[in-house]
This record gives C-alpha cells, sequence and structure tokens, in this order.
C-alpha cells in the first residue's frame, strides 16, 4: 500500500470519488477493514435467505492478525474460497458482512468512523470491538451441525 492509502489520508477518499470497478488492486485491498468477517462460516436460511455469521471460522484465518494465513494462496487449500471483485459484489455482497467496506460502499453507504481508512489507524477495527480477534472458533473442532450454537450478531 502507498503511504496515502495506509495513512488514512482523507483528502483522496478515493472510494467516494470512483466506481469500484476503476478501483486499482490497492485501493481495493485497502478498502478491506481487516475484521476477518469474510471468513466467518456463516449459515443461510434457505426460506429467507438470511445469513448469519458464527464464530467458526475458516482453518486458514490467523485469529490475532483477522487476516487468512495464506491468502496469496488460499484456493489450493479452500478452493470454493470466494474471491471478492467489482464484478462480482453484486452476486456476493449479501452474505459480506453488515460493516463489511466492500458492501457499504457497494450499496452507496459511508465508511464507519472506526475503518482505518478513516480513522488512519489499522487497530482501530479491533480496537472497536468489531472485528473477530480472540473470538473465533475451529472448524476443525465444531461439528457443522453445532455452528447455530455459535451465531452472533453483526454490531451496526
Amino acid at each position: 500500500m502507498n503511504d496515502e492509502i495506509e495513512r488514512g489520508d482523507l483528502t483522496d477518499r478515493f472510494w467516494q470519488r470512483k466506481p469500484l470497478q476503476k478501483l486499482t488492486q490497492q485501493e481495493w485491498e485497502a478498502l478491506c477493514d481487516g475484521c476477518g468477517k469474510c471468513c466467518l462460516n456463516k449459515l443461510e436460511d434457505e426460506d429467507t435467505g438470511h445469513v448469519a455469521l458464527t464464530r467458526v471460522a475458516c482453518r486458514l484465518l490467523d485469529d490475532h492478525s483477522c487476516a487468512c494465513a495464506h491468502y496469496q494462496n488460499r484456493h489450493q487449500f479452500i478452493p470454493d474460497c470466494i474471491v471478492m471483485r467489482p464484478d462480482n459484489l453484486a452476486e456476493h455482497a449479501y452474505w459480506m458482512p453488515a460493516t463489511c467496506a466492500y458492501r457499504l460502499v457497494w450499496e452507496g453507504r459511508p465508511l464507519y468512523p472506526w475503518h482505518p481508512l478513516i480513522s488512519g489507524d489499522p487497530e482501530s477495527v479491533h480496537k472497536a470491538g468489531i472485528s473477530v480477534r480472540g473470538i473465533t472458533v475451529s472448524e476443525f473442532d465444531t461439528p457443522e451441525e453445532d455452528w447455530e450454537d455459535f451465531i452472533i450478531e453483526e454490531p451496526v
């Protein structure tokens, strides 16, 4: 990331002035708030389509950094891991966390004050209690039939 994006330089606010499809790869990656919620296993109600987040984490999620331990080659380990891109947000945004910057920008909503691009602090998402730091359980140790016991409510 360049210094401007890393510092949360508000004079640019590229996410407000550019359509998602026009973002550079660097800008796209900078939109990620680092909460780790996208790496949580989710349960979708077949009747309503409601998606619930669980504390059951993908085996590649680093619970402390809230990042994928093998981000660049995650498909070697998790073939069905979805890569969010501007061209597939319409298809996948519904299962992204309500606080996700990709979803917020796609929906035309502002980023939260704790987002690192706004706060200038990559730890702000953790300090605000938005991330999954320290709250996840292993998908290896949690049978799928028990995932309902680990549903979490999202802050909004």
